[in-house]
């Protein structure tokens, strides 16, 4: 598996910097003996997830990003993302219980979850979930040691006010500024090509599932 995910890492660098059709296409070999290895790493992980979740008869397939970027509605229009991805959780990206999100990348690979993008209902649902308890619940997540060891601190982009209807001296004041609310665990190169490297996203995502089922039982769908 090291061998394989360093033969992945060196093509998605070269990608990064060729970053056009020409160049995917006479090295669409090289892709799809990286894409292999990114699957067998996936495959890896869900044998083994049964300590995290029940993931049922979830496939490898149905957990995979496309490589090809949305370029619709952005100024940057190279057509590649520069790493793989893969959404683990029952029924892999088309699932609605809790999710896990690990990414490859050379320099930039991480596990994360939580929530990215909520609606604007979704985000009124989770701050009136916080403030309901002035965040006793999700504070004593944040502050379990396994999640503090992992994920460190609660990431996203936040209000620099409260928001509408709340009184900037309420309790929970700063989670309820959130925006988004984010669980990073960035991984070196060097742990990506470690023997147990599935085992320890396994070990990471058990880390985050309270952090997980805490928005999944507000929201009661995809995330």
């Amino acid at each position: 598996m090291p061998e394989n995910l360093q033969f992945t890492l060196d093509y998605l660098l070269d990608l990064r910097f060729n970053n056009n059709k020409p160049w995917f296409d006479e090295n669409r070999q090289r892709y799809q003996q990286a894409l292999a290895n990114f699957e067998s790493l996936v495959a890896d992980i869900i044998r083994q997830f049964g300590a995290v979740e029940d993931l049922g008869e979830t496939t490898v397939k149905e957990c995979l990003f496309r490589i090809n970027r949305d370029i619709r509605f952005t100024k940057d229009k190279t057509p590649y993302k520069s790493h793989f991805s893969a959404h683990i959780g029952k029924g892999g990206r088309k699932g609605s219980g809790r999710s896990y999100y690990v990414q490859v990348e050379p320099g930039g690979s991480f596990i994360a979850g939580g929530v990215y993008a909520p609606e604007p209902e979704q985000l009124k649902r989770i701050r009136a979930a916080i403030a309901a308890d002035n965040g006793k619940k999700l504070n004593a997540i944040l502050a379990h040691k396994d999640f503090k060891r992992y994920f460190g601190k609660l990431e996203g982009e936040a209000l620099k006010t409260a928001p509408k209807g709340y009184d900037s001296d309420h309790p929970a004041i700063d989670l309820l500024k959130q925006k988004q609310f984010i669980a990073f665990h960035r991984v070196d190169d060097e742990d990506v090509l470690k023997d147990d490297f599935a085992a320890h996203i396994v070990t990471v995502c058990k880390a985050l599932k309270p952090f997980e089922g805490y928005f999944h039982d507000i929201l009661g769908e995809k995330m």
